[in-house]
């Protein structure tokens, strides 16, 4: 969703031109997706770095979620400043060959430092968390109860990643981080990796979508209406694949790029740390703080979220993995 001269004028030109695939993805009920979205945005509020009591709860939650599926489900430790946090990692179809990896961030922001105290905590210091990314996992979790249902003919790896929030973006505490290394010792190959980054806030209202350059509007859509998919500079092939599978899952528009990482916004979830290791790997979003004007404040409550519209991504996400 930015922009950088003739270098991101024609990545944008290659992308948006694709033909569907279309296919005839399984329903996804609004209301589960809701319902997940509430539990650890309220229920498990604040799900911050320093409220380790409360990320725990969170990964219990998402873990007993999980199995529910028929997954087989692992955890990864990741260890950092002597604490132990978890990876959950659900596991589906074979258990060899290239591996399509899905995967959201669980905990949300928080300034520990503002609050004046690690154990102290407030809407002004800590966000609820719902976009998010309370988003992105419950996408992962009916994500998983899809292929519980219905497996995959290929391995595919759902993991609900720790850490992913300041004081341990972009360092190699992130979880994400851990995973895509664990990946690399073992000498995995990996066919895609998804990060569901922030996927439930749209806007049908003119101007509610914003740019870096603001001529890209007349370009892309002015209106926060549309899913986004965010590829690396280069792997133009990969993203028009990927986008034909998620156009056709529904009929809400996706939009795509492909964008070197020194462009601001392009590398800012989890997927950056499968690009590290020479993994393929794609970002699905709402466009974060380019749409959806509560990101990381008080407001990103659950109730904001289009459930609706929200349910197609996953619908998008699930034809993906299971026919990229």
């Amino acid at each position: 969703m930015i922009w950088l001269g003739a270098a991101g004028l024609i990545a944008f030109m290659v992308q948006p031109f694709v033909t569907p695939v279309q296919s005839a993805t399984p329903q996804v009920d609004p209301a589960l997706l809701e319902a997940h979205v509430k539990k650890l945005s309220v229920a498990l509020y604040p799900r911050s770095f320093e409220q380790f009591d409360h990320l725990e709860a969170a990964a219990q939650y998402i873990l007993g979620q999980l199995r529910a599926s028929g997954a087989s489900v692992t955890v990864q430790t990741v260890t950092v400043q002597e604490a132990s946090y978890k990876n959950i990692i659900a596991h589906f179809g074979p258990a060899n060959g290239p591996v399509v990896v899905v995967g959201a961030h669980y905990d949300s922001y928080g300034n520990a430092a503002a609050a004046g105290d690690a154990r102290g905590f407030g809407p002004a210091t800590h966000t609820p968390g719902a976009d998010d990314n309370a988003s992105g996992v419950a996408g992962l979790l009916e994500l998983a109860r899809l292929l519980g249902r219905t497996a995959p003919s290929r391995p595919v790896e759902l993991v609900a990643y720790t850490l992913e929030e300041p004081p341990n973006f972009r360092s190699q505490n992130m979880g994400s981080a851990w995973h895509a290394a664990a990946l690399k010792a073992a000498r995995r190959e990996v066919r895609l990796m998804l990060s569901l980054e922030m996927i439930g806030f749209f806007s049908d209202a003119p101007g509610s979508q914003s740019y870096s350059v603001p001529s890209m509007s007349h370009l892309y859509s002015d209106r926060g209406d549309f899913i986004a998919l965010v590829g690396k500079f280069g792997a133009f092939q990969d993203t028009r694949r990927a986008k034909a599978l998620m156009a056709g899952a529904s009929d809400l528009p996706v939009y795509s790029i492909n964008a070197p990482r020194m462009m601001p916004g392009i590398d800012l979830s989890d997927h950056r740390n499968y690009w590290d290791q020479g993994y393929p790997a794609m970002m699905i979003t709402d466009t974060a703080f380019m749409r959806n004007p509560n990101y990381h404040h008080a407001g990103d409550t659950y109730e904001k979220l289009d459930y609706v519209r929200m349910a197609k991504v996953v619908k998008a996400a699930y034809a993906v993995v299971q026919q990229y």
